[in-house]
């Protein structure tokens, strides 16, 4: 038995006010999306396999808040961030304000599986990832008209405005494989107009991205500042480790603790049984779901 869920981002997407064009493009690639992870795992491939897999394709998907089509910071650019982890073994690697390597989360495998560190950031990160030989492109490369477009936007409303109400991009993705493994894989390209190298939760390991065999893989989308204070992935693992909640329980306990914190956002998880389970405390996510079971589903509005 194996299972896959991802996500791409969770917010204001309403039915009717979000741009059908979006909407289809979106609805295509989490579809995409889980045609390559299901063609890791019906193979009887990993998890982290199948999660990085998804993670990439999302990246080069500029529907999605990752990898090209990331959010532009106050300066212009794009700075992105990324994890992974196995919970097998809780290895775990993360990349944060990389500029220059197309697929940040293949950064982050490479740091958990040929360096001795777990967290890399900005130019070293993308030297590392150069010296491990992972493509290369310009930052002009991950930039689109629209990411532009919102940007501007955002700052004619004055030097100091907070994209923290409009959609969080992140995308995501968790697996549990035929052996039973889990892993979990994030990647953002943040909030737009951000400043100040700001990081938010998607690269943190046990805040916005966590995997573990005794419990659960969850990948996590918000409001970060709050995921982070709340350490909402790790603390989804910990709720079923010691207060015996099953996962959905879990993951609507700490969205509702991240929600009094002031935060809001959503979160995916599956269990080593093959439970899967999502919750989100925003209008609408991008999620999908798919499974050896024949089960397969794409939804992005909260009445689906």
């Amino acid at each position: 038995m194996w299972t896959l869920m991802i996500h791409g981002g969770a917010g204001s997407m309403r039915r009717g006010k979000l741009d059908a064009g979006m909407e289809a493009a979106c609805r295509d690639g989490l579809n995409a999306a889980l045609d390559a992870g299901e063609a890791v795992l019906a193979a009887g491939g990993n998890a982290v396999d199948a999660v990085e897999a998804v993670a990439r394709l999302m990246e080069d998907d500029p529907a999605f808040n990752a990898g090209r089509g990331s959010t532009l910071t106050h300066e212009g650019h794009v700075e992105c961030d990324a994890a992974i982890m196995s919970g097998a073994e809780r290895r775990a690697g993360a990349v944060a304000g990389m500029r220059s390597t197309r697929n940040p989360i293949s950064a982050a495998r490479a740091v958990m599986e040929d360096s001795p560190h777990v967290l890399m950031s900005k130019d070293g990160a993308d030297e590392f990832a150069r010296e491990m030989g992972l493509d290369q492109v310009p930052n002009k490369y991950f930039i689109t008209e629209e990411r532009h477009r919102q940007l501007v936007e955002l700052l004619t409303k004055g030097a100091d405005a907070f994209d923290a109400d409009i959609k969080y991009g992140t995308i995501g993705a968790v697996a549990v494989d035929a052996q039973g493994h889990l892993a979990a894989a994030t990647s953002t390209g943040g909030l737009t107009a951000k400043r100040w190298g700001r990081i938010g939760d998607s690269p943190l390991i046990g805040a916005g991205t966590y995997a573990d065999d005794r419990a659960a893989a969850v990948s996590a989308t918000g409001l970060g500042e709050v995921f982070i204070r709340a350490a909402a992935a790790h603390e989804v693992c910990a709720r079923m480790r010691y207060a015996g909640m099953n996962l959905q329980q879990a993951l609507d306990g700490v969205l509702a603790e991240v929600q009094e914190m002031g935060g809001t956002g959503g979160m995916i998880a599956v269990a080593p049984s093959g439970e899967a389970a999502w919750s989100f405390t925003t209008p609408g996510m991008y999620r999908a779901r798919s499974g050896s079971d024949g089960e397969r589903m794409v939804a992005i509005f909260g009445d689906e």
